[in-house]
């Protein structure tokens, strides 16, 4: 399994983020068809701070290059273009082949 996590930085206006990437990006991410995994989140932190990110969002594909084919699709690149409209506070990712145990 090959994983993608993006983390998003706190918003501006953090309702109006989140009601885009739940009914707008979330279902764009939902469309590409190699995806076998998809689950996102609001930071929080144990003490009730700051998180250092608003957002994280986990991605898993079979392999690197199923993301890859995903990504270069048209529903890959619809949601590519979809940071724009939303994540204008900055998104960083992190891609990863999955291992499991030690």
């Amino acid at each position: 399994m090959y994983r993608l996590v993006a983390t998003y930085n706190h918003p501006e206006d953090p309702a109006e983020f989140l009601d885009h990437y739940r009914n707008v990006h979330a279902k764009l991410a939902l469309d590409q068809k190699g995806l076998r995994n998809f689950e996102w989140g609001v930071c929080s932190t144990a003490d009730g701070s700051t998180p250092p990110h608003f957002l994280v969002a986990v991605c898993d594909w079979d392999s690197k290059e199923a993301m890859l084919e995903d990504m270069a699709s048209p529903e890959g690149q619809k949601g590519a273009a979809d940071l724009e409209n939303f994540a204008q506070a900055g998104v960083s990712f992190d891609f990863y082949e999955i291992t499991k145990g030690i």
